[in-house]
């Protein structure tokens, strides 16, 4: 083996034995144990979609003790859960931005199925701004990582080759590949599951169905498409607005909605309590309501 190659199994080998211990093991479903990552001493976090059930959760840490936990919350949109410790014996992971992260560097994937650390080498395969998942919640940095997909991997930790935590795995948020969930978002997910028990997001209360606008709609709207409401939940927000089944919802503030993912976009936390103006048309005509955005 040449002196690089040794260099670097030694930097990667490094890189696990330093954030190993943060890693944590899951056991809150039927199947394989899930991985974690230490939040606090007393707080973990993981992936929503491998926690089924609320009490008797179970987390391993790297010296083989155990501590039941319960679950704080959950917000399955970014794909994280929030676990407390009865014990508090975890060790928190130290987390980085990764700043100067580039497509192509070298990353791994640390995780706990078992009692032992286990680690798969991979690249970041794309590196790119905010970006909202399908269920509409918020990434602060999408970070696709092109690492093996191994049973009991999603929750584990996701790291640079120095040994800083990039994010959390999750394998349930897209169909290609892994995203590493970043510090920014499991932070602000932490912060309103403390805070409320939940990520508020805002709500409407209908349903709706892409459509094309007529020729004279879409030249005054000045976009081709609009969606369709299918569905008013009684006494929501758009219920009391006075929204009307029919209607076609073309923005939101000003906004363009053009098809659900805008309006699921443009419903963020932010919105949750706030006045809006949506923007319909009805009868063949544009009008204006006010609306108070409700929360799910």
């Amino acid at each position: 083996m040449s002196n690089v190659a040794e260099q670097l199994s030694e930097s990667l080998a490094s890189a696990v034995e330093s954030v190993g211990p943060s890693v944590v093991r899951i056991e809150g479903g039927r199947g394989i144990p899930s991985s974690g990552i230490a939040w606090a001493a007393d707080l973990a976090l993981t992936v929503s979609h491998a926690v089924e059930r609320e009490e008797g959760l179970v987390i391993g840490t790297e010296d083989g003790r155990t501590t039941e936990a319960s679950l704080v919350g959950r917000d399955p949109a970014t794909d994280v859960a929030v676990l407390r410790a009865k014990e508090s014996i975890l060790a928190p992971a130290k987390f980085s931005g990764g700043e100067g992260l580039k497509v192509g560097h070298l990353v791994l994937g640390i995780a706990r199925p078992g009692r032992t650390a286990r680690a798969t080498l991979g690249v970041a395969s794309a590196i790119g701004p905010e970006w909202r998942t399908a269920a509409g919640g918020k990434l602060d940095r999408y970070l696709q990582v092109d690492v093996g997909r191994y049973p009991g991997f999603s929750g584990g930790a996701i790291a640079d080759t120095s040994g800083s935590v990039l994010g959390m795995s999750s394998a349930a948020l897209t169909r290609i590949g892994i995203l590493a969930v970043p510090a920014a978002t499991l932070r602000r997910v932490v912060e309103a599951i403390a805070a409320h028990g939940q990520v508020r997001r805002g709500f409407l209360g209908v349903g709706v169905f892409p459509v094309r606008l007529t020729s004279e709609l879409a030249r005054q709207a000045g976009q081709p498409t609009g969606v369709l409401v299918t569905s008013i939940q009684p006494g929501s927000a758009a219920d009391t607005a006075g929204v009307s089944l029919g209607d076609v919802l073309v923005a939101l503030d000003g906004k363009p909605v053009t098809d659900p993912g805008d309006l699921v976009a443009l419903l963020d936390e932010d919105r949750v309590g706030a006045e809006a103006t949506l923007r319909l048309a009805r009868g063949g005509k544009f009008q204006d309501l006010r609306i108070t955005v409700g929360t799910r």
